[in-house]
C-alpha cells in the first residue's frame, strides 16, 4: 500500500522550505472515529431516564416471567432429583433398590440403594434421588414399603416460591389489563389523571406569550374589530371602567357565515389584550356519562377565574345552546342541562373578575332567548362577509407569506371575488401557490391566480372529458344565449368570463360579475335576471329547433326565482304587496322544516299563475334579444367553439366589430 505524503511551505531565515511530512495512518483515524462513537453511546446513557424505564408496564411483565422460569428451574434442579413415572417406581421397590424417601403431599422424594440410568430425549442419564408422584396411599402400599426396607417418612406440605407465582399470575395479568385498558380510556375521555376525571374542562389554554395572532392578521371586519376593542380595553386596564361604575359586558357573540374568520378575530382579541386564552368547542361539553357537561362547563370557568383576567373562547355554540324545550319526548336531557349551567355560571361569577366569554356561531336563529339576554352575550358581533376592500386587505395578509409577482394586481383580484369568505380567498391563494409550483416558476402571477380563482368558483377543468363535436357545438350557442341576452339587458350584470370547457358537473359557464357591490336588488334586475337564465334554452330553440336537458339547472333557479318574487318580496302587479306562506321553525328538526299554507286554493292557482306568466315572459324576452341578434350569435358561438373561452372584453370586441352599439340596443 502506498503511503501518502503531503508538502508545506516554512520560512526559515527568510528562505522558504518545503517539508514532507507522513499524515496519521488511517488505522489510527479509525480508532479515534470508534473512540468517539463509543463515547457518544456513554454519553447518551447519561441521557438515560432510568426511573420512566422502571415505570413501563412490559418490562415487569418480563420479570415476572422471568422469575417464575427460574423457580421452575430451582425446583426441577433440587437435589439432583430425577422425575420418574409410577410403573418404574414400583419396579425399583419390587427390586429393593429404594432405601429411604420423604412423602410431601403426593409426591414421593426418594433416594436409591444404588444408581440407576433413565433415557431421556435420546440421552442416558444417572441418578440416584427421584421424585414420583403416587396417586394414593393406603395402608397395603405402607406394609409392602415396610416388608422391602424403605425408610419413609411423612412431612407436612409447603407452599414454595413457584406455586405462590403460578397462583398470582394470573390475577397479575387481569389487573395489568384492567390499568392498561382504564388508561386508554381516560386519554380519550377529555384529560384528567384517572378514569373518573371526565367531569373535568378538556379546554385548550393558550398563553399571551404563544399566541402571536393579533388584529393585523385580521382583515374584511373593522366593525367587529371596534367592538371587541372596547373588550380589550377593559381586559388590560380595567380599573379605568370600574372607577366610574361602569360594567364590561360578560359576553359577545360573534355572528357570521362559515369562513368570516370568527375563531381568528377571538384569538385576535386575544393576543392584542395579551391575557390567557380558553378554547373550547360546543360539542366537547356534551359526552356520553350524564352530568358531564355540567361539571365541564363548572371545571371550565373555575379554571377560569384562576387565571383571570382572561377570554373564554366557545365555538359552535349553537351545538350546547339550543333553545330548551325543543325535544321531541319532552323531559330533560343531559344538552339542557349543560345549558343550565352555562347560563347559571355566566350570570353568576363575580362582576370584577375580569372573565370575558366570546362565543361564535352560524345560527343565531335557534339560540336560546336566555342565553342572548343582558348580562349574558350583552354584545351581538356580526363577521359578514367582506365586501371589496375588505376582499383586498384579505389577500394582501395570505400573499404576505408568499412570492408574488410585482405586476400582480389584488385590487382587480379582490372585484372579480363577490360574495368569497376569508377562508375562499385563503383558498385562491393558496391554489395560486401551488400551480406556479406546478410550472416551476418563482413567484405567483396574475395568470396563476386567475386560474385558481376560476377552480375555486367555478370547479376543476375536466379537459379529458370526451365530448363529441354535436355537444360542443350545442354547449358553445347555450352558453352564448345567456351572454347575449346579459349583455342586451340593461340591468343585468356585466360578462365576465363564458366558457365550454367542462367545470365540475357542468359543460359550460357563463360567469357575470357585478361592478359594484349589491344588497338591494329591484324588480327591473330580478326580471333581467330570469332572461339571462332562459337565454340558453332560448338559444337552443332557435339554432336547432329543439331543447336539452342541459338547462335543467337554469329552469330550477328560474322558477325558484319567480317563487320568491310573487311569494316573498310581493313584486307581483296581480297580488299585490302581499307574502303567502308561512316558514315552520321547528328548533329540534330544523328552523325551515316546512311551509305552511295559510291561503286558499283560489290564491294559490293565482300564485301558479303569476310564477309562470313571469317566466314565459322572461322567456319570450330572450328569444326576442337573440332573434334580433342571430348573427352575432353564430359569431360569438364559431369564436367560442374555437377558443374554448371568451372573456368580458373578446365578447365586447366581437360586438362592436360587427357595429353593434349595445348602449342603443337597450335603450
Amino acid at each position: 500500500m502506498r503511503e501518502k505524503y503531503f508538502t508545506k511551505e516554512n520560512d526559515d531565515n527568510g528562505k522558504k522550505k518545503k517539508i514532507k511530512f507522513k499524515p496519521k495512518s488511517d488505522q489510527n483515524l479509525k480508532k479515534k472515529d470508534s473512540d468517539n462513537k463509543n463515547f457518544q453511546k456513554l454519553e447518551g446513557l447519561k441521557d438515560f431516564d432510568f426511573k420512566k424505564f422502571l415505570k413501563t408496564p412490559t418490562i415487569w411483565i418480563f420479570l415476572i416471567i422471568a422469575v417464575i422460569l427460574l423457580a421452575n428451574m430451582i425446583a426441577s434442579n433440587n437435589f439432583n432429583e430425577v422425575e420418574i413415572s409410577y410403573t418404574r417406581f414400583q419396579g425399583l421397590v419390587d427390586d429393593r433398590m429404594v432405601s429411604e424417601g420423604e412423602i410431601e403431599g403426593n409426591r414421593f422424594h426418594g433416594k436409591l440403594a444404588q444408581p440407576q440410568t433413565i433415557m431421556k430425549n435420546g440421552k442416558e442419564y444417572t441418578f440416584k434421588n427421584f421424585i414420583v408422584t403416587v396417586p394414593f396411599f393406603d395402608s397395603d402400599m405402607l406394609k409392602k414399603w415396610d416388608e422391602v426396607g424403605i425408610n419413609y417418612t411423612f412431612k407436612e406440605e409447603e407452599v414454595g416460591l413457584k406455586e405462590i407465582l403460578i397462583n398470582i399470575l394470573p390475577w397479575i395479568i387481569l389487573i395489568g389489563v384492567w390499568i392498561f385498558i382504564m388508561r386508554r380510556m381516560q386519554k380519550s375521555g377529555g384529560g384528567g389523571s384517572n378514569i373518573f376525571s371526565f367531569g373535568k374542562s378538556p379546554a385548550k389554554r393558550f398563553n399571551p406569550e404563544s399566541s402571536k395572532i393579533t388584529f393585523n392578521d385580521v382583515a374584511g371586519c373593522d366593525e367587529a374589530k371596534t367592538e371587541l376593542s372596547e373588550i380589550i380595553d377593559f381586559l388590560k386596564s380595567p380599573e379605568k371602567f370600574q372607577k366610574l361604575g361602569g360594567k364590561i359586558p360578560h359576553g359577545a357573540i360573534l355572528l357570521g357565515p362559515p369562513g368570516t374568520g370568527k375563531t381568528l378575530l377571538a384569538k385576535a382579541a386575544a393576543g392584542e389584550a395579551e391575557v390567557p386564552f380558553f378554547s373550547m368547542s360546543g360539542a366537547d361539553f356534551v359526552e356520553m356519562f350524564v352530568g358531564v357537561g355540567a361539571s365541564r362547563v363548572k371545571g371550565l370557568f373555575n379554571e377560569a377565574q384562576k387565571s383571570s383576567p382572561c377570554i373564554i373562547f366557545i365555538d359552535e355554540i349553537d351545538a350546547v345552546g339550543r333553545q330548551r324545550g325543543a325535544g321531541l319526548g319532552g323531559g330533560n336531557d343531559e344538552r339542557e342541562q349543560t345549558l343550565n349551567q352555562l347560563l347559571v355560571q355566566m350570570d353568576g361569577f363575580d362582576s370584577d373578575s375580569s372573565v370575558i366569554v366570546i362565543a361564535a356561531t352560524n345560527r343565531p336563529d335557534i339560540l336560546d332567548k336566555a342565553l342572548l339576554r343582558p348580562g349574558r352575550f350583552d354584545r351581538w358581533i356580526v363577521v359578514d362577509i367582506p365586501d371589496v376592500r375588505g376582499r383586498e386587505q384579505i389577500l394582501k395578509i395570505h400573499t404576505k407569506s408568499i412570492n408574488v409577482a410585482k405586476n400582480v394586481e389584488l385590487k382587480t383580484l379582490a372585484k372579480g371575488t363577490p360574495g368569497l369568505t376569508g377562508a375562499d380567498l385563503a383558498n385562491i391563494v393558496n391554489e395560486a401557490a401551488l400551480l406556479a409550483a406546478r410550472k416551476n416558476r418563482r413567484e405567483v402571477l396574475n395568470n396563476d391566480f386567475e386560474e385558481a380563482k376560476d377552480k375555486v368558483m367555478m370547479g376543476t377543468e375536466r379537459r379529458s372529458m370526451i365530448i363529441s363535436d354535436t355537444e360542443k357545438e350545442l354547449t358553445a350557442y347555450h352558453e352564448t344565449g345567456h351572454a347575449l341576452v346579459a349583455i342586451f339587458s340593461p340591468e343585468a350584470d356585466p360578462i365576465h368570463k363564458i366558457s365550454i370547457v367542462p367545470r365540475g358537473r357542468t359543460l359550460g359557464v357563463t360567469y357575470l360579475l357585478p361592478e359594484v357591490e349589491k344588497h338591494n336588488y329591484t324588480r327591473k334586475y330580478f326580471i333581467s335576471q330570469l332572461g339571462v337564465l332562459l337565454g340558453g334554452r332560448s338559444a337552443e330553440e332557435l339554432i336547432f329547433n329543439d331543447v336539452t336537458n342541459g338547462a335543467g339547472s337554469d329552469l330550477e333557479t328560474a322558477t325558484k326565482l319567480a317563487r320568491q318574487m310573487v311569494c316573498e318580496w310581493g313584486m307581483s302587479d296581480k297580488l299585490g304587496p302581499l307574502t303567502f306562506g308561512k316558514k315552520d321553525e321547528e328548533i329540534f328538526i330544523g328552523r325551515e322544516f316546512g311551509l305552511t299554507v295559510n291561503y286558499s286554493e283560489k290564491t294559490a292557482k293565482l300564485i301558479d299563475d303569476e310564477i309562470t306568466e313571469i317566466v314565459k315572459v322572461a322567456h319570450k324576452n330572450a328569444k326576442d334579444i337573440l332573434s334580433n341578434n342571430i348573427e352575432l350569435l353564430h359569431k360569438i358561438a364559431k369564436k367560442l367553439l374555437k377558443q374554448e373561452v371568451l372573456d368580458g372584453k373578446e365578447l365586447m370586441a366581437i360586438i362592436k366589430k360587427a357595429g353593434i352599439d349595445v348602449e342603443k340596443s337597450n335603450n
